[in-house]
């Protein structure tokens, strides 16, 4: 079971560094957005994985903070990139 868990961990900071390096060479800034956001939900994963490994139950706090924390920068980062201003 337990390397099962190193093997998603491996497989989650595989995807991780797919998403940097769309997010470094994307040709738009929307997909550039959905990189970043998606290295964000990854990072959750990897924080509740390592959460469940090592028995570290503030991790899931953190993962869970960090989650609602992207969620509002995915929502200023759409407002801003449709009107081009953060005042309305």
């Amino acid at each position: 079971m337990e390397n099962l868990l190193w093997y998603f961990l491996l497989i989650l900071l595989i995807s991780c560094f797919f998403c940097l390096i769309r997010a470094w060479r994307g040709p738009s800034v929307p997909d550039r957005m959905v990189a970043i956001d998606i290295m964000g939900i990854l990072a959750v994963g990897i924080c509740s994985l390592l959460a469940v490994m090592f028995n570290l139950d503030f991790l899931l706090d953190v993962a869970l903070a960090w989650i609602f924390l992207s969620f509002i920068g995915t929502l200023a980062l759409a407002k801003y990139l449709t009107h081009r201003s953060l005042e309305e």
